[in-house]
């Protein structure tokens, strides 16, 4: 087992995850997502404005919305049903970004918040098929 696995490994009971609300399970999706993607960038080493950089990237919404599109054909129903729950909890101020883009980035946030409370080795199996962009 892994770092990143021993870490996901969190004891939740589903109706807990199911009185959360959307943007609470978006919250925790985010920090869940931040981390795995500065796990990814820590080889070959370099320098922190590097890293950094490469983790912004990474964690945009514009990305975080692609990253969805990316992923929507291989989800299950009650995936799908998460991120259409994400996408209506998305606050509805303009952002710097479109109100579209930001509700595609809250809903994958709350994509990757829910199957890290309930569904671990999923989570894991979305995540590797996401083709990080390293440039």
């Amino acid at each position: 087992m892994t770092a990143f696995e021993q870490f996901l490994a969190v004891a939740i009971l589903p109706k807990q995850v199911q009185s959360l609300s959307p943007t609470a399970l978006a919250y925790v999706g985010d920090a869940v997502y931040e981390l795995y993607i500065r796990t990814q960038f820590l080889w070959p080493p370099q320098r922190l404005q590097r890293y950094h950089s490469a983790v912004v990237s990474q964690v945009r919404a514009e990305q975080q919305a692609d990253y969805l599109a990316q992923l929507s054909p291989q989800l299950t129903a009650a995936e799908q049903e998460m991120v259409r729950r994400g996408r209506n909890a998305a606050p509805r101020r303009q952002r710097r970004v479109s109100a579209d883009v930001y509700q595609q980035a809250t809903s994958f946030e709350a994509l990757v918040g829910y199957l890290y409370l309930t569904n671990q080795p999923r989570l894991l199996e979305l995540l590797s098929l996401l083709a990080l962009k390293t440039d």
